[in-house]
């Protein structure tokens, strides 16, 4: 286990964020992760970091303060958290957040509270966002288990342990880990084969995508102009080369913010600040959600499109196979991070501006002229099902198939 551990935090040091000498490394971690965290940390020395900083967060505490703060301390972001946020963008910090929330915390915490607080933090981070989303610092997102999660995903395992040791093998399996491998090398081959895949997407320059599948999908998706195909690999504004997730497993692009027009049914709950959203349905016209339903969290799901007018449109399409290793698994992780690289997604809210031509230099009214959505959320829902057929339209009107019964078409 030892071993395994190591290799997974060297894996993410040297080729998640790819952290360079003389460089900040900043980990934002639960404090259930801390033996992680330092590891790490340990490991970012080891590659010449200047210094490492952990961020501890604790969701327990936060659920006490929800619980029992006045509603109006939620619209107030502290000014010491804004100034950490900053010096860490000022200082070129390369990013690593530790992913690993009970998926139901907040259930019952007053929506309200959540709300604000999300609106608060959003507003006063802002220019830390953007350069996040505009890949100015390298950052990475990765996960690691927690008794709670863990417990969540494997209910049946009967035992805290048991079920903690069985996530933790799915996690090694989707970061391609395991005792004999070198996992920088194994990376190397995957980021490889995701390149092909956004060459070709890219080189085809499609100028719209319909899905249907058997749940009732059946939704158009314009590409603006220009749109460019990410996934794998990321380049930074330094030129240096990163992994934004791992697991990863997705090709991806943003929409045309008008042009999206429909029906589409999510394939897996939305876990959205600790709250299980189940059996979304959105109808889509002229970009904009103007019908939505689901089987379980509609009040959530609702809070969550009433963020700002941006969440009611998309930010970001992404291909998945089926037939992938975290699909192949039959697990549901209840995490974003993972459940999102197990299916073709969605997201509502702000879209990548390094998905256009020329974003990264473009100011919010170039974006949105540019057909580039804007909003305080990126939340990702899952749509793929293993018949999802997918067909893209050339500029010259013809036809090509990019997805069949879940999977790429050979490219």
């Amino acid at each position: 286990m030892e071993q395994l551990l190591n290799k997974y935090a060297k894996l993410v040091v040297y080729t998640g964020v790819n952290i360079q000498p003389g460089q900040l490394l900043v980990i934002n971690a639960p404090i259930e992760c801390a033996d992680f965290a330092r590891r790490v940390a340990k490991f970012g020395f080891e590659a010449g970091c200047k210094d490492v900083k952990i961020n501890w967060s604790d969701e327990k505490f936060a659920k006490i303060r929800y619980d029992g703060a006045a509603a109006e301390i939620f619209d107030e972001f502290p000014q010491w958290r804004y100034d950490m946020f900053m010096d860490f963008m000022d200082k070129g910090a390369a990013i690593v957040s530790i992913h690993a929330s009970d998926p139901s915390i907040f259930k019952d915490v007053e929506k309200e509270k959540l709300r604000r607080a999300q609106l608060a933090a959003g507003q006063a981070l802002l220019e830390y966002r953007k350069a996040i989303m505009n890949n100015v610092l390298r950052w990475c997102v990765v996960s690691v288990p927690t008794p709670a999660w863990a417990t969540k995903v494997f209910s049946e395992a009967g035992d805290e342990q048991v079920a903690v040791d069985k996530l933790w093998q799915a996690i090694f399996s989707a970061v391609r880990i395991d005792k004999n491998n070198d996992p920088v090398k194994d990376w190397e081959q995957h980021i490889a084969f995701m390149k092909k895949a956004t060459d070709f997407l890219n080189g085809e320059q499609l100028v719209s995508l319909h899905y249907t599948n058997r749940l009732g999908t059946d939704l158009t998706i314009k590409l603006p102009k220009g749109h460019i195909w990410a996934g794998g690999a990321e380049i930074a504004a330094d030129k240096v080369t990163f992994v934004a997730n791992m697991p990863t497993e997705e090709v991806y692009t943003l929409p045309e913010r008008s042009g999206v027009d429909g029906v589409v049914y999510a394939s897996k709950p939305l876990i959205y600040q600790g709250n299980v959203i189940d059996g979304i349905r959105l109808v889509f016209k002229e970009g904009k959600v103007v019908e939505y339903s689901a089987s379980k969290g509609e009040a959530v799901l609702k809070q969550l499109l009433d963020t700002d007018e941006g969440a009611k449109y998309l930010g970001e399409v992404a291909l998945v196979p089926y037939d992938s290793p975290i699909s192949n698994s039959n697990i549901l992780f209840y995490n974003t991070l993972f459940d999102e690289n197990a299916a073709c997604h969605l997201a509502f809210g702000k879209a990548y501006p390094t998905c256009i031509e020329g974003g990264e230099e473009m100011d919010s009214v170039e974006l949105v002229k540019n057909g580039v959505n804007d909003s305080l959320i990126h939340e990702d829902f899952m749509i793929g099902t293993e018949d999802l057929q997918i067909t893209g339209t050339r500029a010259d009107g013809s036809t090509i198939k990019i997805f069949e019964n879940g999977n790429f078409v050979e490219f």
